[in-house]
């Protein structure tokens, strides 16, 4: 009889050590959920539930191979925009409990919103895929998607006529590019690897494999010192164009309130990075410093009159003095906008 009371006295406890655990993790838990759509900034600290910390002996928090007791939103530690992170709660009997989360980081300043005003189109070739597109002079450098029919070309703006071109094998899709001194590179989707050509007869020089942080191929752009690519995700890597499979430094993009990934095609000017982000009507402006979204331009009233699916969205920056040329994937038409 004593042996069934002592069975049921430590069944009891048990089962209240569970509930306490689930009380202890669905709090952390709304907490975070609520967290999440609010975000922090760099330097807040985390204020968790009373009905965590007071249970806790220790609370740490491990992001990929690193782990910090710190509850303070560090850049040396987190990334603008969505980081996956465990909790570890250690508590006051030493067992560890532990509770997957996404803290959101955001830019402290917000982004400015950036008009525009349609001053010159021009006829575009629907048949182009556009991936990459750069304006030097005249002349309009573009890479063109698609397994079968990826290429590298260029022609006068105002013409769809091509002054040179240069196909890919049937097994690439062709990506962002980007223009350096005498040469274009050009990045490919999931082949890991990019091309470098003549920029003036197209002629294919040699190829180059990406750094392993590289998922995929998608924008490239050029601030004058590294070549910047982007991967489909929140993050933008600077290579070293005399060597593009090595990364300088990366950074994360985020805005005042909102988290962006998929940045898709790339353009750089006058010491900020411009971004499309795929299958969406916008493009950023990004303090390529820290990654902080400076400005948002909002071009639903020109991709609506070409965007009838998931791919012939916009897609294409360049720049032509400090006017903005922009078109997209089998668009008919470039559109060059002042900046108001």
């Amino acid at each position: 009889m004593k042996n069934r009371f002592i069975v049921a006295l430590f069944a009891l406890m048990l089962m209240m050590s569970c509930n306490k655990d689930k009380e202890i993790l669905n709090t952390l838990n709304d907490y975070n959920l609520e967290m999440e759509s609010r975000g922090y900034h760099f330097g807040e600290a985390l204020k968790l539930p009373a009905g965590v910390t007071e249970n806790a002996q220790r609370i740490t928090i491990s992001f990929g191979d690193k782990e910090t007791s710190s509850l303070v939103v560090d850049p040396k530690f987190f990334t603008l925009g969505d980081n996956a992170v465990t909790f570890n709660i250690t508590k006051k009997d030493g067992e560890v409990l532990n509770h997957d989360a996404t803290i959101n980081v955001f830019a402290k300043n917000p982004e400015a919103k950036l008009t525009y005003e349609v001053v010159q189109e021009y006829p575009h070739d629907p048949r182009n895929f556009v991936q990459g597109f750069q304006l030097e002079g005249n002349t309009v450098y573009e890479s063109d998607g698609q397994r079968g029919t990826s290429k590298i070309l260029k022609y006068t703006l105002g013409s769809t006529t091509p002054i040179a071109s240069t196909a890919q094998p049937a097994d690439v899709f062709s990506e962002g590019s980007a223009i350096v001194g005498n040469k274009i590179y050009q990045l490919t989707w999931q082949n890991k690897k990019g091309f470098v050509y003549d920029k003036n007869t197209l002629k294919l020089l040699g190829e180059f494999p990406y750094p392993n942080v590289m998922g995929e191929g998608w924008g490239l752009t050029y601030d004058g010192k590294n070549l910047i690519a982007s991967d489909g995700t929140k993050n933008l890597y600077f290579l070293d164009a005399a060597d593009p499979s090595k990364m300088v430094r990366y950074i994360a993009v985020a805005g005042n309130k909102e988290a962006y990934d998929q940045l898709n095609e790339l353009e750089y000017h006058q010491g900020f990075i411009y971004a499309n982000v795929w299958q969406k009507p916008i493009i950023l402006k990004i303090n390529p410093a820290n990654g902080e979204v400076a400005g948002k331009f909002d071009f639903t009233e020109i991709a609506k009159l070409h965007t009838t699916n998931d791919d012939d969205v916009l897609n294409g920056i360049a720049f032509k003095g400090n006017n903005m040329l922009v078109t997209g994937k089998n668009w008919p038409k470039i559109y060059e906008v002042t900046i108001k």
